[in-house]
């Protein structure tokens, strides 16, 4: 059975779990960097991309996670995940991880206050996906290798780059499991190809 792991370090974990189990995937909590050898896939949820860099520096997770995704495993950052996938962030000098040729910019849709639902479009995935924005950030560019799959009032919120997945929303915070389902059809034809 393909095994995902979600980042157990800050955020809402959880709720990926159950999301992952729900489309008929083993889920398990990442504490350890040495766990990452036991699963396909991995997610880096929502949360706070600073704090979560800082306990990603403090377990030793930073080189793991990108030799993860080097070796063509997928990888999903939902909100702060985002943030952490993205080359480049807006107003600040250094970015984290640098998987997915992009500029973002942080709470780009406002405070906790302004957190809001609206029903997005994603490309071959949902015509009208409910997505939970908290504090959201998006994509200011993209480079020519990131395939844009959903925006929101002309910003962009959902990319894909080869094996790695990132959203500005929650895709895990509803019922409606179709974003995660098709992170694990990107799992799993990963782990047929190898």
């Amino acid at each position: 059975m393909t095994t995902i792991g979600v980042l157990a370090l800050q955020g809402a974990v959880r709720e990926h779990l159950r999301a992952v189990k729900a489309c008929g995937a083993n889920a398990i909590e990442i504490k350890r960097k040495e766990q990452l050898a036991e699963i396909d896939g991995l997610i880096l949820p929502g949360g706070e991309s600073t704090t979560i860099r800082r306990l990603i520096d403090s377990y030793d997770f930073f080189d793991a996670i990108q030799d993860f995704g080097q070796q063509g495993k997928p990888i999903f950052g939902t909100c702060a995940g985002m943030i952490l996938m993205a080359t480049a962030i807006k107003d600040q000098d250094t970015a984290h991880l640098k998987l997915i040729d992009m500029e973002v910019a942080r709470n780009a849709f406002g405070r906790q206050v302004a957190s809001f639902e609206a029903d997005v479009e994603v490309h071959g995935i949902a015509a009208d996906f409910n997505a939970v924005f908290i504090r959201a950030p998006y994509v200011v560019k993209a480079g020519p290798d990131v395939e844009i799959l959903a925006t929101y009032n002309e910003h962009i919120v959902t990319v894909r780059q080869g094996n790695y997945l990132a959203t500005a929303f929650h895709p895990e915070l509803t019922d409606d499991n179709r974003m995660i389902a098709y992170f694990v059809q990107m799992v799993k034809k990963a782990v047929a190809s190898t």
